[in-house]
């Protein structure tokens, strides 16, 4: 018996590898095996697939996939004092590559846990910034790893009126999170990206459309 597969793992999974294998939408890919390597919180597989390539020939392909769940993340802005209202915590997995402190400046994210993409994303900016938002607008969705993870991000923004903001403690202290509030001009924040203080994705994305085709854009501007 294997926790995750035919028992419950410690989130009250089964089945987890038969994630994919009923797949029909590619005819020239074949699923043959799912095999669930890890599933201590999130979930690692390895995927075994037949694969036709362009020139008609077939391959037998295995690739790894990191299964976390969609999530969702909101860019809160004030075009009156054309101010954004972002993030800043700590992560390991860009401490333990290259970055200086492993704090990272961000738009307010997080997991979709069972929630739709817009009540998650409510949910988000209230615990992350302590702002109540409205019906946020939705930008886009995006595969931010396609090549090695299944998340798909959804994007949104919404406006914010100034608040008294505290300096730190936003977040939720069990899950060990510790958030800063970063109220900042838009150019500022553009700037930043160009000096490698910003060097989120998912933040740089939303601060490039809301310049570009979002509620900093320029009148007269064209967009293709």
């Amino acid at each position: 018996m294997t926790a995750g597969l035919d028992t419950p793992d410690r989130r009250g999974r089964t089945g987890l590898d038969q994630h994919g294998r009923d797949l029909t939408g590619n005819p020239r890919v074949r699923v043959k095996d799912v095999e669930v390597l890890a599933c201590d919180w999130y979930v690692l597989r390895r995927t075994t697939f037949d694969y036709q390539h362009s020139d008609g020939h077939w391959s037998r392909e295995q690739r790894e996939t990191y299964d976390r769940g969609d999530g969702a993340t909101i860019l809160l802005y004030d075009t009156d004092r054309r101010t954004v209202l972002l993030t800043r915590q700590f992560r390991l997995p860009a401490y333990v590559n290259g970055h200086s402190d492993g704090m990272l400046v961000e738009s307010a994210a997080g997991l979709l846990d069972g929630d739709s993409p817009a009540e998650a994303v409510r949910r988000e900016a209230a615990e992350e910034t302590g702002h109540i938002i409205g019906v946020p607008e939705p930008v886009f969705d995006v595969y931010m790893s396609p090549g090695s993870v299944t998340e798909r991000l959804h994007f949104f923004a919404a406006s914010y009126k100034p608040m008294a903001l505290a300096a730190d403690g936003h977040g939720i202290a069990a899950e060990g999170e510790d958030i800063e509030t970063l109220e900042l001009p838009i150019e500022k924040a553009l700037a930043q990206i160009r000096s490698g203080d910003i060097v989120d994705a998912k933040t740089i994305m939303l601060l490039q459309w809301a310049v570009l085709d979002g509620p900093f854009r320029r009148p007269g501007t064209l967009m293709a």
